[in-house]
């Protein structure tokens, strides 16, 4: 059996990925690790580089997938993006921060939301 079918979260980063291509963006870099975090997605779009944080869920009994990005969870995310561009030596690009939200109740039609700009470096 496929990682993916036993882990939801891996093919709710698989469905993201695609969903980025689509949209085209270039998937720079995935599950990019710093200290204790991890950023899931790192793409570019133009001029524009993307830290996508992913959220999938089987279902919605604590809310959507995407209000799992806590206040806390945003600073983490924030500190592993300048981390990263600290550690690439990358200087004077535009950033932005986006989470893609994956409901899979059904898992033969996932629902989908990507929310571009969704926090901003605080």
């Amino acid at each position: 059996m496929k990682e993916t079918n036993k882990n939801p979260g891996l093919l709710g980063e698989e469905i993201a990925c695609g969903l980025l291509k689509e949209k085209g963006y270039d998937i720079v870099k995935r599950n990019f690790r710093f200290g204790h975090g991890e950023i899931d997605i790192i793409a570019k779009k133009d001029e524009m580089l993307v830290f996508v944080e992913v959220k999938t869920r089987t279902n919605d009994e604590f809310g959507p997938p995407e209000m799992a990005v806590t206040k806390s969870k945003q600073k983490q995310i924030i500190r592993i993006a300048k981390a990263y561009l600290y550690v690439n030596n990358i200087t004077e690009i535009q950033c932005r921060f986006d989470i893609i939200a994956v409901l899979m109740e059904n898992f033969n039609n996932p629902a989908v939301n990507h929310i571009e700009n969704a926090f901003i470096d605080m």
